[in-house]
């Protein structure tokens, strides 16, 4: 799917949770480096301590992340995953002592009904490393978090 047509139709609005899924550039599964996995995770608990974000759940997998939050007044959705993979980039480079692309451009945003069980979605989006065949527990995997689990 084009960056134009995950685009299309994409509403932000302050209040609404939504699903995200971003992808690595290149389906690189650079998130396997544990040390780098955290640089990501602490950047989306950045996001959420400034208000950016309420998050709820999220799970990082080798080649893409999940994450589930609430959209809060700061900025809108778009900008919001933009100054993540942006912030994200930066940390990840560093480390690695480079330059380029982490992220791939787009990212794909499902905005969640009110009657959505929302617990539900949280279970579904932190069993991906079980269905990846990752892990044969979601405790063993370390990467995640929600905030009714």
């Amino acid at each position: 799917m084009t960056h134009d047509a995950l685009r299309r139709g994409r509403v932000s609005l302050p209040g609404q949770v939504y699903a995200i899924t971003t992808v690595t550039d290149g389906r690189c599964p650079c998130f396997h480096d544990f040390g780098l996995a955290r640089v990501v995770v602490a950047e989306m608990r950045r996001m959420h301590d400034e208000g950016w974000v309420d998050s709820m759940a999220w799970v990082l997998m080798p080649d893409h992340l999940h994450w589930l939050f609430q959209l809060q007044e700061l900025r809108p959705l778009g900008e919001v995953v933009k100054a993540f993979k942006a912030r994200s980039a930066l940390a990840v480079n560093r480390r690695l002592g480079r330059q380029g692309a982490v992220w791939q451009k787009a990212f794909h945003d499902r905005a969640i009904r009110r009657e959505e069980d929302l617990a539900s979605i949280a279970r579904y989006i932190v069993a991906n490393p079980l269905r990846a065949q990752l892990v044969p527990r979601v405790s063993d995997y370390p990467h995640w978090d929600a905030v009714w689990l």
